[in-house]
């Protein structure tokens, strides 16, 4: 059975804001290795949607972009990607699949079917699968800067509070923070 790994970046006041943050090729480079190291991602529609109209076409080399733009765009085109919506069935972009049916069943059987891991990388879908106690670790790029906005991280809530174990903190030369956690269980 894989991990489920919620990954994202985060200001340090909590914003998850796709526009918030330092997107250069050192957490471009990071993002890929996590990409590399898993063998699926997992989003929520409207994640999905926002991806969905960019990196295809970066990934064609339809827009410009920097090497390691490419190379990120490229992995992600070819990853299996899940995506759990009730509004939408139709997903075109390369390898990608609708997950149907209730969400704790379907993703652990997501889970248990790819040995290298999923990573999530929506917030409002980690935090039901949170809810749902499925969520093995979180890999977060905090970046250096206070939005002073949201959406911020699980802004739904918790009925609990999640203790983590701290596995690794690396700064990047940009500022950015990469931790490591896993659910203390």
């Amino acid at each position: 059975m894989g991990l489920l790994t919620f990954s994202i970046n985060v200001t340090v006041d909590g914003c998850v804001d796709h526009q918030e943050g330092i997107a250069d090729d050192e957490t471009h480079a990071f993002f890929t290795r996590l990409l590399d190291e898993s063998g699926a991602m997992l989003w929520g529609r409207v994640t999905y949607e926002m991806m969905e109209s960019y990196w295809p076409a970066v990934a064609r080399g339809d827009v410009e972009a920097p090497p390691a733009l490419r190379r990120w765009a490229t992995t992600l085109d070819a990853q299996p990607k899940y995506v759990v919506s009730a509004t939408r069935t139709d997903f075109p972009w390369a390898n990608s699949h609708h997950l149907t049916g209730d969400l704790r069943e379907g993703v652990q059987k997501l889970k248990d079917a790819t040995p290298d891991g999923v990573l999530v990388g929506s917030g409002k879908l980690a935090t039901e699968l949170d809810r749902l106690d499925l969520i093995d670790e979180y890999k977060l790029l905090v970046q250096p800067m206070i939005a002073g906005h949201g959406p911020t991280l699980y802004q739904g809530g918790l009925p609990t509070t999640r203790r983590l174990e701290l596995l690794s903190a690396e700064p990047m030369s940009n500022g950015v923070l990469s931790v490591h956690y896993r659910r203390a269980r």
